[in-house]
């Protein structure tokens, strides 16, 4: 193998390669993670335009959301034999599909097309979700928090190219609404996957990854991954569910749609603005306190939430969910960074990403169920359990690391 593949990744040198690799796929999450924005904003409308039932409004996001959690083995095996750049370009092409497949859906009328489209959304989700962990992967101990912070802050233009392209196209495609916004996505993660050309990420010795390191089973025993986990999913697992009924709460509270679109675009600002400083911020103080902010911003948006129902009430609780989400999940990655050598990196990342992104599964279908039949009280009201159980598990795993300490 060649000396860059095998040999601890230097500090200086690392981060160098670091700071391009952060570049480049901040650029290509800027690009495809407008994909998100886009199918949240338009799914459930388009689902309940197309759904035979229109408890089934949010089934094309639930689908979405398990496209992404069944994605994340795959994309990590692609990665693990074929490399990291391959598993994200393999993530590109798929990406164009869902937005082909969703515009023809709407030409055609057919809600299963439609689910189809949303599930390759999703497999291109799992990909491009990873960006994070792929720069994480040649930065050094010290970098990696930054890292994974900088290239998340690529959701910045996420937030507003999605919403933009929305507005601009949802009309032009008369009387099929949102058919020209799919094919606007398709174009976006063909400009994402041009982009990702030019990510370098050495792959770890193959003597290594054949030993794989030391078993699975016994790094996710480990009370700091325990923790990292449980933080992701939950944090990961909230936004979804708020988000998710939002657009069709706001509609059903006499709200437009570019009144729904626009406080998604909050949201998402909110989800990836911070990231120009939570890196900072977790270098300053410590992952696990900016973690319980997060999660405490989490809480404090569903009590916003429970409030009011006017335009204010939606967009305040909304980025104060998004903020949250940006504390909480960035944190819980940066966590997770610490639990592994580079020969268990992709074992360890897709099952992490496994267990994140089953817990959207879960709120997003859980979403359109609770709205349906209790309401937007009753989906806030779940957060202060989740948190409060997320926040006990940061607090048992200080408690144990407290008591290894020697005295």
């Amino acid at each position: 193998m060649p000396a860059a593949a095998s040999a601890p990744i230097d500090t200086t040198d690392g981060d160098r390669l670091a700071r391009r690799n952060v570049f480049v796929l901040a650029t290509a999450q800027a690009l495809a993670g407008a994909t998100s924005t886009i199918f949240v904003a338009t799914g459930g409308i388009a689902g309940a335009m197309l759904a035979p039932d229109k408890g089934l409004a949010t089934l094309p996001l639930s689908l979405m959301v398990i496209g992404i959690w069944i994605g994340t083995l795959p994309v990590g095996a692609l990665a693990k034999k074929y490399g990291r750049r391959f598993a994200l370009e393999a993530g590109s092409a798929i990406g164009i599909l869902a937005g082909l497949i969703s515009s023809w859906a709407v030409l055609r009328g057919s809600f299963s097309l439609f689910l189809l489209g949303c599930f390759c959304a999703g497999i291109y989700g799992a990909s491009y979700q990873s960006y994070r962990f792929a720069a994480a992967d040649t930065a050094s101990d010290a970098f990696r928090p930054k890292a994974v912070s900088w290239v998340l802050a690529g959701g910045v233009l996420a937030a507003v190219i999605g919403p933009q392209l929305i507005i601009v196209t949802k009309d032009l495609w008369q009387p099929y609404l949102f058919a020209a916004t799919y094919l606007g996505q398709a174009c976006l993660a063909l400009a994402g996957g041009a982009v990702l050309i030019f990510v370098k990420i050495p792959r770890p010795a193959q003597a290594k990854d054949a030993a794989g390191g030391r078993p699975l089973s016994q790094i996710i025993r480990s009370p700091r991954f325990i923790s990292a986990a449980i933080c992701g999913a939950a944090s990961y697992g909230l936004m979804n569910l708020v988000m998710t009924s939002a657009p069709l709460a706001m509609l059903a509270c006499d709200h437009s749609v570019t009144d729904a679109t626009l406080g998604l675009q909050w949201h998402v600002l909110a989800m990836f603005v911070p990231s120009f400083f939570t890196g900072n911020l977790i270098a300053r103080f410590g992952i696990e306190r900016i973690v319980v902010a997060g999660l405490a911003l989490i809480f404090a948006s569903a009590v916003v939430a429970i409030l009011g129902i006017t335009l204010w009430h939606f967009w305040t609780a909304l980025v104060l969910l998004g903020v949250g989400w940006n504390f909480a999940f960035i944190g819980a990655t940066a966590m997770v960074t610490q639990c592994y050598a580079p020969a268990e990196r992709n074992k360890v990342q897709a099952f992490n990403d496994f267990l994140v992104f089953g817990s959207m599964a879960v709120s997003s279908f859980s979403s359109g169920q609770l709205l349906a039949n209790f309401g937007w009280n009753a989906v806030n009201e779940v957060v202060f359990p989740t948190v409060l159980a997320a926040a006990g598990l940061l607090a048992w795993r200080a408690l144990v690391e407290r008591r290894r300490m020697p005295v």
